[in-house]
């Protein structure tokens, strides 16, 4: 039986960066593309949770602000799950193990 995680600590990463992070230092989001080598577009839809945290996004948040990316890639691997098990009901798939 899969243990459910609670909504309350599926969090998309990008948008927990936003708040906890980019804001906290006073970081534009310009400024941040600039630093990244990336888009304006890219941050801003990783920071407003439209885009998922990629590893090599995660490895730029380390080494600009001393986070471990593995820590970010979790953070937004149990988003996701989360998300995906709200309607896991609607997947329809059969067990394939015998009983």
């Amino acid at each position: 039986m899969a243990i459910k995680l609670h909504p309350s600590f599926a969090i998309h990463a990008g948008e927990w960066l936003k708040t906890e992070i980019v804001e906290a230092h006073g970081v534009k989001i310009n400024d941040l593309a600039e630093a990244f080598g990336v888009s304006r577009q890219a941050i801003s839809g990783l920071l407003n949770g439209r885009y998922a945290l990629t590893a090599e996004m995660a490895i730029r948040f380390e080494s600009a602000f001393g986070l471990k990316a593995e820590t970010l890639m979790r953070m937004q691997a149990r988003y996701e799950l989360a998300k995906a098990r709200e309607h896991g009901v609607e997947l329809a798939v059969r067990s394939l193990i015998a009983a």
